[in-house]
């Protein structure tokens, strides 16, 4: 994979990290639909600009809408609207951690509806991330048997929700659609359904849309969690796998703690920075293949 896949992880990472605060900070003026219906919005508006600037091309016409709509409900929509329902009974934190599940239904999903191989690596990658997050938030044994059963159920199937959706997504950049292409069409999907739903069954009103703090956390979560953070992770499974790119969930906790010391002046402790040095290693773990499998790999002739 190209080393730039890397910066692309951590960049999206950082994006993705302050996401969970924004949607709490949200939750108090608006409903989970309408958080969705903004956060698409806003993305779609600086994908498209982008688009534009650089003058990529849409392919309107021929891009799979069926399959976008698709991927935009199982993808963005419903999992950006059951993140914000289950952040109405648990803390953002325990929100990004258990996030962290994605990883592991992505090749769960994979194997079992896409056909996917998976190899040792990738699940010796998990379990180091895995223990890297346990020593980095400080888990004790039980902690999750105080979580709140209801937003306990809805965060796992969103991260349900991802593991199906990041599959899709590989499918439809392997029939041609550029990563630009499905990031524009999931959003704009995305935007059409969670208005729909918004409009119809929660209040957005202009006071509380054009409410300055409102303003700072819907740029925050739209144009940066959604427009350029969607280009970021489709680039990923492009260059790389959906299985690498969802493990982006283990870096979310890590970099929601350094926006945490920076922002609201947050103590880091040894074990944070202990467990994102293994966190890091098991990404790193994750995205390398079998020394059997690479050694059989077709070496390219120049």
């Amino acid at each position: 994979m190209p080393r730039l896949i890397y910066v692309a992880l951590l960049l999206l990472s950082l994006i993705w990290g302050g996401s969970f605060y924004f949607i709490k900070q949200l939750l108090h003026d608006f409903g989970p639909w309408s958080i969705a219906f903004l956060r698409s919005s806003c993305g779609l508006v600086v994908v498209l600009l982008i688009m534009l600037i650089f003058k990529k091309s849409f392919a309107f016409r021929s891009l799979p809408w069926p399959a976008m709509f698709i991927m935009a409900l199982i993808n963005t929509a419903l999992p950006w609207t059951l993140i914000g329902f289950s952040e109405q009974h648990l803390t953002s934190s325990m929100a990004s951690i258990l996030n962290a599940m994605t990883p592991v239904w992505t090749i769960i999903v994979g194997i079992l509806f896409f056909r996917s191989k998976s190899h040792y690596m990738q699940w010796v990658g998990i379990g180091v991330a895995t223990i890297g997050l346990v020593i980095l938030l400080g888990i004790r044994p039980g902690a999750l048997l105080s979580v709140n059963g209801i937003g306990l159920i809805g965060m796992l199937t969103a991260t349900f929700c991802y593991a199906v959706g990041s599959q899709l997504s590989k499918r439809l950049s392997v029939r041609g659609c550029s990563m630009y292409q499905i990031t524009y069409g999931t959003l704009l999907s995305s935007t059409i359904v969670s208005g729909t739903l918004a409009f119809s069954t929660e209040s957005i009103t202009l006071p509380n849309v054009t409410d300055m703090s409102n303003v700072s956390h819907i740029i925050g979560l739209g144009i940066f969690g959604s427009g350029f953070a969607y280009i970021l992770f489709y680039y990923m499974v492009e260059k790389g796998s959906a299985e690498f790119a969802s493990m982006v969930t283990y870096l979310v906790p890590s970099t929601a703690l350094i926006w945490g010391s920076v922002l609201l002046n947050e103590a880091i402790k040894w074990n944070m920075l202990a467990g994102l040095v293994i966190i890091l290693f098991g990404v790193f773990l994750a995205s390398r293949k079998p020394r059997r499998e690479a050694a059989l790999k077709p070496r390219s002739v120049h």
